[in-house]
């Protein structure tokens, strides 16, 4: 008899169609079946059918090779298995696979089965109550939180209170990684994360008081629809078939926002940026545009840029195969003495080109000039200002700019 092989039967029910054992273990069943005593053996050979091959498996078997504490090993040298790209040959890790897996069966993380179906949604069924929406077992079948067979998704589960994935949060002191000021790990349903996290950041989010002719204005470190977009754009867009938190790092100068996951295929960024939006996970922003969390797809990018017109600093997308970190500056730290940058946005220089006509200018100058709202024009000035190009004369309505 093998060794685990009741186990491994039990672990892998319903996958049958997918590999096929051989070897010791093949012989052992046939020699067991004839009333034949065959030798011990301690591996279970398998040789899988890509052909048939679900994402589905490829997570039930990468859970059995966790929760067994198995290696991947070579029988002779001990250093690891191998793929072959082109005349190399380099290690096939975990997420090599399951990526030729999921590109290969086409399902979707979202859709496949939980892994755990003993799922409870307190948090979510507060969220959906707070938005009058319903959230009975009909609604969770319309949304694809379950199956018609009342069997629970991983969207199901992502939503839940045993959700398994959670989102990092990092407050260092400075502008590097030195120095730790505070960290928070926000778990449970991704409802719950996304409210706890916005609220702890939102308490990062300091204002400072400016004075703009005759009136106080309140300006925010980092825009509130930023924050917000950039919260939501880690949360819908990442990948949940790996099980990295979603990390967010806060410093004196900026955040950043980092999920697992690249871009989508066939999705460039300058698509992003034009509003293109395809989603990794279709369903779950659905149950976000379901509860007004987000408006419309494709319109999180765009805003992010809008809410920083009119400021030098921009924020910052980085890509990689694997991961998408998007940076947000900090607009109070231009007016710090010695961090603001000397140089000039396209919008500021189109302002300076204004006193080669007139001697002074109005904001309704500027707001003609760049074709922008009045608060946009009047952040464009004071960047001039503080960066000691132009000066205000007057206050109120009779303000005017004229050049240093």
């Amino acid at each position: 008899m093998v060794f685990g092989l009741e186990s491994f039967k039990t672990w892998f029910k319903g996958y049958d169609n997918q590999f096929v054992i051989i070897g010791g273990t093949a012989c052992d069943l046939l020699m067991n079946a004839e009333g034949i005593d065959f030798r011990a053996t301690k591996d279970i050979d398998m040789v899988l059918i890509v052909e048939s091959l679900t994402a589905d498996f490829g997570h039930r078997f990468w859970e059995y090779v966790k929760e067994g504490g198995y290696q991947h090993k070579s029988k002779s040298s001990g250093e690891g298995v191998y793929v072959r790209h082109g005349a190399s040959s380099v290690n096939a890790t975990e997420a090599a696979i399951l990526k030729m897996i999921k590109e290969t069966d086409g399902e979707e993380y979202e859709e496949l089965r939980s892994l755990n179906q003993d799922l409870s949604f307190s948090c979510a069924e507060k969220e959906f109550s707070a938005r009058d929406v319903s959230f009975g077992a009909s609604q969770k079948k319309t949304l694809k939180l379950m199956t018609a067979d009342e069997i629970f998704t991983n969207l199901g589960l992502l939503l839940s209170d045993q959700c398994v994935h959670t989102i990092k949060v990092a407050v260092f002191e400075g502008t590097t990684k030195k120095v730790f000021k505070d960290r928070r790990e926000f778990t449970g349903s991704l409802l719950k994360q996304i409210n706890e996290t916005y609220g702890f950041i939102d308490l990062l989010n300091r204002t400072k008081a400016e004075i703009e002719g005759l009136y106080r204005v309140d300006r925010r470190d980092y825009p509130e629809e930023a924050v917000r977009e950039a919260l939501l754009n880690a949360i819908v867009h990442r990948d949940y078939s790996f099980s990295s938190s979603t990390l967010i790092s806060a410093f004196d100068d900026r955040i950043e926002f980092v999920s697992i996951g690249g871009l989508v295929k066939g999705i460039a960024l300058e698509d992003i940026l034009m509003g293109i939006s395809v989603a990794r996970n279709e369903n779950l922003a659905n149950v976000f545009y379901r509860l007004e969390l987000v408006e419309a797809y494709g319109t999180g990018m765009p805003k992010i840029m809008q809410s920083y017109e009119g400021f030098s600093q921009q924020p910052k997308i980085d890509i990689s195969q694997n991961a998408f970190k998007i940076t947000l500056p900090n607009i109070n730290m231009d007016k710090l003495p010695g961090t603001f940058d000397k140089q000039f946005s396209d919008q500021e220089q189109k302002v300076m080109a204004l006193f080669d006509k007139k001697p002074s200018i109005i904001r309704r100058d500027v707001e003609q000039a760049l074709a922008v709202s009045q608060a946009v024009a009047v952040r464009v000035l004071k960047a001039l200002v503080i960066k000691g190009v132009i000066q205000s004369v007057g206050g109120g309505k009779n303000t005017r700019y004229q050049m240093l």
